[in-house]
């Protein structure tokens, strides 16, 4: 009674003109706009070994039918069946659609519906990449989109991205703008995604999904991967496995705000959407102009999430990394080292260890700029790139050449997307700093963020990586590092049109990059983000690496790799033996352990070389020499996990030359086994089985494993032959195989 009281009360307080028309409204009439009529078709996209297949209908839908293994002609779904409640290969908000949307519009009269039909479509070949586009419009807008989908047939892996355009003669705002939609049919969907914060990075998180919407997102503007990476592993079906079954990896190349949402609905289908996170970025599209989504990658093995890997790793060795498969040098960078505090000579000596340990570059870190406000801590002199001379009145050429002249190449720190508020720059130039009006600009490590919507800014941080260059003729090696996240976020040189903040802010670093690889194409370049919150194939385009993670534990840094190579090749891993107690965690392993786990990666060194013990320091020396023998196969090799370090007490890896004629094997064992235990059988991959192998550990005068110096077949060491005995936590050992 008490309810039905409610509704009579409400009924006799409506406002008495609720329901009537609006007078000022503009006058409604409804004529129906004739949709060409097309014949059906289906669209192939194809590689070696998968097939993505599109289904267009009479009416002009398109449906995406089909992704995984080539499922013979691609006609014979010309009729399949889906259902009409399948949301549709890039589903519009309008229509008859209610799902969650690839694509949401706002025209200049109000309206928010767009239904997008197949108009034409066609497929260039060049080289080993078909590219296949297709041409939709929403007939009632002019509203045109274009699906353009990358085929890389030796690799198996499909970039998807969608380019909309504005023909009408009226502004429209993009409040969704999706690089891709995947539509999946499986009994069951188990999503592996990555979360993490700093020293920290690249966890592992399984998922199965169930109805409703799972997202993976992040908001944070730059560092856009520190808590969360735009990529996923899809297992279909409940078990995720490393060697077998269906799974589908996708990676986003995107380097700021991203959202990619999965869908169970009603269909009882998957239906995967991503791009740039809509979040405060509705984005104004005026007439004549366009806006071209970044592209989403995508692979399906049925070998596992070992095999989706591969796939990736083999694809962004030729394409997604900046001169990726090339081997980049050994180095001893001075952070951990020396941190701000150095001297010449303190570097100069740091140089000689380096070159008598068989290093092959020193990185100059942090530390060596800024006069006024001289770079003594964290607090001061980013934004003013001029030499500190009080630290090395000799200048930089003077280390660099002293460097080469011990045959070492050179590097050196920049941080240019960021100033302190204790700095030149942030005295003459306030207006560059990404502030909102009349409120606090938040400090995170002491800096403000430099606003790179801004073209003068873009020419200021261009010229920071420029003049830097200039300071020597022998600066091989660029370390870009970015120490921050946005916050209450504003450009100044935007004005009233702060929705495109995000999303040019990105667009501005890709602009500066581009420019940095147009005059400097062979300049080696980290891509650092307080380690692992850049690591992303939007950024991968124009860096040779990344900095995996500020911390360099090696217990770990075991969990920080494995998870990153669920997506990202070894090639851009650098990895560095550092000081014990570790800086970060405080952790004590022998160095022997550091160095087995860093070597799975780029090898380096971040620590005082002096400090180090003579036994020590032999080890070293010897891991570096070995290491220089077999990591042609860690950068170019296809990659095997044997098992994880989320389970069990061992954990294994190892890389495999393209020919199968040699291997590179690296055990560990990572919790206390008695000696009751035995020997860990590791099942290798990837070998021949009918070739013969020699078997060779590195680094130790004494094996762990009663094979070593011997050959054996390698269904011998696939099918439960190899055995090492690691019976203490923290211990490894690391084998060479070679087919004789």
């Amino acid at each position: 009674m008490i309810a039905l009281a409610a509704i009579a009360l409400l009924a006799v307080t409506l406002p008495a003109q609720a329901g009537k028309p609006n007078k000022k409204a503009k006058k409604f009439t409804h004529e129906t706009v004739e949709i060409p009529a097309v014949t059906p078709k289906v669209i192939a996209v194809e590689t070696a070994g998968t097939q993505l297949l599109i289904q267009v209908d009479k009416k002009g839908t398109l449906r995406t039918v089909h992704y995984g293994a080539p499922a013979g002609n691609p006609d014979a779904f010309i009729k399949f069946s889906v259902g009409a409640s399948v949301p549709e290969t890039y589903p519009a908000v309008g229509g008859r659609f209610n799902g969650q949307d690839a694509l949401h519009v706002k025209y200049a009269d109000g309206t928010q519906n767009t239904e997008l039909y197949y108009v034409s479509h066609e497929t260039v070949a060049k080289g080993g990449i078909t590219t296949t586009t297709v041409h939709t419009k929403d007939y009632v807008t002019a509203l045109e989109v274009d699906l353009v989908y990358e085929a890389h047939r030796a690799e198996d892996v499909i970039l998807m991205h969608s380019v909309i355009r504005n023909p009408g003669k009226k502004p429209v705002e993009l409040r969704n703008y999706a690089s891709a939609s995947l539509n999946l049919a499986a009994d069951d969907f188990l999503l592996t995604h990555f979360y993490g914060g700093w020293a920290r990075e690249m966890q592992m998180d399984q998922t199965l999904l169930t109805h409703d919407i799972k997202v993976i997102e992040t908001r944070r503007g730059t560092q856009a991967t520190q808590s969360n990476n735009p990529s996923f592993l899809l297992t279909l079906g409940k078990n995720f496995s490393e060697t077998d079954g269906e799974v589908i990896a996708g990676a986003l190349a995107w380097s700021g705000n991203f959202r990619i949402s999965f869908e169970i609905d009603q269909s009882e289908r998957l239906n995967i959407v991503s791009g740039i996170n809509p979040y405060a970025s509705a984005y104004p599209l005026k007439a004549g102009e366009s806006f071209t989504t970044p592209e989403m990658i995508y692979t399906w093995s049925r070998e596992g999430a070992g095999g989706a890997s591969r796939n990736l790793h083999r694809w962004a060795r030729k394409y997604g990394v900046w001169n990726g498969g090339k081997v980049n040098p050994t180095l001893l960078n001075s952070w951990e080292g020396a941190y701000f505090t150095f001297t010449t000579e303190t570097l100069l000596r740091m140089i000689d260890d380096a070159a008598s340990m068989g290093l092959e570059m020193f990185v100059l870190d942090d530390g060596w700029f800024a006069k006024d406000h001289p770079r003594n801590s964290d607090k001061a002199g980013l934004g003013d790139w001029e030499l500190n001379d009080a630290k090395i009145p000799e200048g930089i050429d003077y280390v660099a050449s002293y460097a080469h002249s011990k045959g070492l190449k050179f590097g050196i720190w920049i941080e240019p997307e960021m100033v302190n508020p204790d700095s030149n720059l942030a005295q003459a130039h306030p207006e560059w700093v990404v502030q909102s009006p009349g409120r606090e600009i938040y400090q995170s490590r002491n800096q403000w963020l430099l606003d790179l919507t801004n073209p003068e800014v873009q020419d200021f941080v261009f010229g920071v990586f420029d003049r830097t260059m200039s300071l020597s003729p022998n600066i091989d090696y660029i370390k870009w590092d970015c120490n921050r996240n946005v916050t209450s976020f504003g450009s100044p040189y935007l004005g009233d049109e702060q929705d495109r903040f995000f999303v040019e802010y990105v667009q501005g670093l890709y602009k500066v990059c581009e420019r940095m690889r147009e005059k400097y194409p062979d300049v080696i370049v980290q891509c650092c983000s307080s380690g692992g919150s850049r690591i992303d194939y939007g950024s991968m385009r124009w860096f040779n690496e990344v900095w995996t993670s500020d911390n360099t534990d090696a217990i770990t840094r075991i969990g920080i790799q494995y998870g990153t190579s669920m997506i990202y090749p070894a090639c851009v891993m650098a990895s560095h033996v550092s000081a014990v107690p570790n800086h970060q965690t405080g952790n004590i392993t022998s160095i022997k352990f550091r160095f087995d786990v860093a070597s799975a990666g780029r090898l380096g060194m971040e620590l005082q070389p002096k400090n180090l013990s003579a036994e020590e320091r032999a080890i070293a020396d010897r891991c570096i020499t070995s290491y220089k023998g077999y990591r042609d196969v860690v950068f170019n090799g296809d990659l095997y996990r044997l098992g994880s370090p989320y389970e069990g007490d061992y954990y294994g890896l190892m890389y495999v030359s393209p020919d199968k004629s040699k291997a590179v094997v690296f055990t560990y064992c990572l919790r206390y086994q008695n000696r009751a235990s035995g020997s860990h059988v590791f099942r290798l991959q990837g070998l021949d089985p009918a070739k013969n192998y020699k078997v060779t550990e590195q680094n130790v005068d004494k094996s762990c494993w009663w094979g070593n110096g011997k050959s054996f077949s390698g269904a011998f060491l696939q099918e439960g032959g190899f055995n090492p005995k690691l019976l203490k936590t923290n211990t490894s050992a690391v084998f060479i195989l070679e087919s004789k």
